[in-house]
């Protein structure tokens, strides 16, 4: 275990301090992510979906403009709680290859600084910089990638989940 501490505290130092803000973006993005799972399968929507249609069968008649009405605000409400956090999900999973390119940016300055002390002969020295800066590109771009994933198939279940809630407050009975 402390093998696995230290080699993943040897990598984070080769990609600088950009690295450090993608691992702390992608565990919140991961956290919201895992949130959302669990809201879906784990029993939270099931709750809320059951308050939803019941609020709307206990109703006595269902075909007036204010039972519409009331239909639309009960949609609009469960709608909310679909899709709580989606937006900042896919912001975080946006973000990640933004900060791979600011992780880009810091290590080819530390390349051309390198560059101006040394004249540009020193090619070892250049590696560091080459090295800082190609780190938290793919960090980025792998995190965005694992997000993109998750966020496709969170979107899928709020999609179909919407319309089977929708299909079920019907006013025909």
């Amino acid at each position: 275990m402390g093998d696995l501490i230290s080699t993943i505290l040897a990598f984070m130092s080769k990609g600088g301090d950009v690295l450090w803000l993608i691992a702390i973006l992608v565990f919140f993005m991961w956290t919201l992510i895992i949130e959302r799972f669990v809201y879906f399968l784990a029993g939270g929507w099931k709750t809320d979906k059951i308050a939803v249609i019941d609020a709307w069968e206990g109703r006595g008649e269902r075909k007036s403009w204010n039972a519409k009405q009331i239909r639309v605000k009960l949609l609009s409400q469960s709608r909310g709680l679909i899709n709580d956090n989606m937006g900042l999900i896919a912001t975080c999973v946006a973000l990640c290859p933004l900060l791979g390119l600011l992780g880009t940016v810091t290590g080819m300055i530390e390349v051309f600084n390198v560059m101006a002390v040394t004249g540009g002969g020193d090619a070892k020295s250049m590696a560091g910089g080459v090295e800082r800066s190609t780190i938290p590109t793919m960090a980025g771009m792998v995190a965005a990638l694992s997000g993109l994933f998750a966020n496709t198939q969170l979107q899928s279940i709020a999609l179909r989940e919407q319309q089977l809630l929708e299909d079920q407050l019907t006013s025909d009975h």
